[in-house]
Order: C-alpha cells, then structure tokens, then sequence
C-alpha cells in the first residue's frame, strides 16, 4: 500500500510541475493569503498583550498549525477526493475499482497540487518563530502535540471523505464541500474565543481544533491525558466511520454499465 502511494504521488507531482506559469501565480497567492492570515493576529496584539490566556507567539502557533492543515487538506486531500464526485457521475469510478488495490487509496493518492507548498512553507515558518519565542516545550509536549496532530488530520481526512461520499446518493455535493471549507477558517484562532457549542461543532462535529489548537495547548504545556485522549478518540472515530462509510457508499454504487 505504502509503495502505490508513493508511487502515485511522484508521478501527480511530475505532471502539475509541467504548468509553471500556473505554479509561480498560485505561488504568489498563497503569498498574500498568508498575509491577509497574520495581519490581523499583528493588529490585534498591538493593543493588547494577550487574548484569553493566548499571547502573540501562542495564537500565531495556531495560525501556523492551520496552515499545516491547509497544505494536507488543499495540496493532497481535497484535490483527490474532490475528483470522486465527477467520477461517480461520469462512471468513470469504474476504472479504478478493476485495479487490484486498495480503491480508497487509490482515489486519494493520485494528484497532488505543488501550489500548496507555499502553505507547508508558511506554516513551516510560523511555527518556527512561535516556539522559538514561547518556553521550550518538553519532550513529552512534543509527543502529545505530534500524536494529535496526527489524529485531527485523520479525523479532517474522514469528515472529507464522508463528505464526498454523500455524491453516491446525489448529485450535488459542491455545497457541503464550500461549507467545510468555510468552516475550517475558524481554525486559525484558539478555540477558547468561540462560545461554548461552536468548541463543540469544532471538536466532535468539523474537528478543526482538534489540528490546530490541540497541538498548540500541548506545544504551550497546558494539555492533560482527557485532552490527549479526545483528540486520539475523535480521529479514530472519523476514520473508522469514513472507511465505513466508503465501503457502503461503494455498494451502492452502480457503475457506468448498469
């Protein structure tokens, strides 16, 4: 499985470098998209020095873990999954179900968009200078941090793939998909402004929180073992019910043929 993967993503990536006009432009918007994210965190913070608890470095430590979730999400996920749609309606689904692997995995792997580095780099950078300006986090901070991470990319990558899953009963789905795309812009401040039952929408119902300010209260040292476990609880959750979600979905496909 791990060398389909890999396999399908070198030859994604070959093939969207060929259009480098296309690349540099996106390239540049994620530019400016990355500074229409930080503005408004450097204006609020020139009036005040903290927010909730949240200092500068903290909040610009989410606005960085957001970017790291749009790089997964834009640049591998949504590309991928995005393209089921049109292949359930087209019957071209058909064409992959007949290659002997895994059909979740190939249907997720194979595109990859290379405009969307400039997110991972941003992201990259601003995690760079939030930690280099907060208290070094321990050994153990990094390692919850880390585990959930992984776990709200899992359970962003299940909520996606229910998401699309839905184009197997009908026809339109574009809708659902802008509304989690909306949704995940509150990711890029703390959970802690929201009122209470959006931290809930966030957590268990589109757990954008889970990537970006989990990471970050384990990054600052203010987690604990029910948080670790919530956020692990909540990844396996979206994972399982998306993979089971898929293989019904699967069944009731019919196929160009039928």
């Amino acid at each position: 499985m791990v060398q389909v993967a890999t396999a399908l993503l070198r030859a994604s990536l070959t093939l969207a470098m060929q259009y480098r006009s296309d690349f540099l432009i996106d390239m540049l918007t994620g530019v400016l998209r990355t500074l229409a994210a930080v503005a408004p965190i450097a204006l609020v913070f020139s009036q005040r020095e903290t927010i909730l608890g949240w200092t500068a470095p903290e909040v610009t430590l989410v606005a960085g873990l957001y970017f790291l979730m749009q790089a997964a999400l834009a640049g591998l996920v949504e590309p991928n999954l995005g393209e089921i749609v049109e292949a359930v309606r087209s019957g071209s689904l058909d064409f992959v179900l007949l290659k002997p692997a895994d059909a979740q995995v190939l249907v997720s792997m194979r595109r990859v968009d290379p405009a969307h580095l400039w997110d991972l780099l941003a992201a990259v950078l601003l995690l760079g200078w939030s930690i280099s300006a907060m208290e070094p986090p321990s050994l153990a901070d990094v390692g919850a941090a880390a585990v959930l991470l992984c776990s709200g990319l899992a359970a962003m990558y299940g909520i996606w793939l229910l998401a699309i899953c839905t184009s197997f009963y009908f026809v339109r789905v574009d809708n659902l998909r802008f509304l989690l795309w909306s949704i995940t812009d509150a990711g890029r401040w703390p959970l802690q402004v929201f009122a209470r039952w959006i931290q809930l929408v966030l957590v268990v119902v589109i757990p954008v929180a889970v990537i970006t300010t989990f990471p970050a209260l384990a990054l600052r040292g203010t987690w604990s073992p029910s948080l670790l476990a919530t956020g692990v609880a909540v990844g396996i959750a979206f994972l399982v019910g998306s993979r089971w979600a898929w293989r019904a979905s699967l069944a009731f496909y019919t196929s160009a043929s039928s």
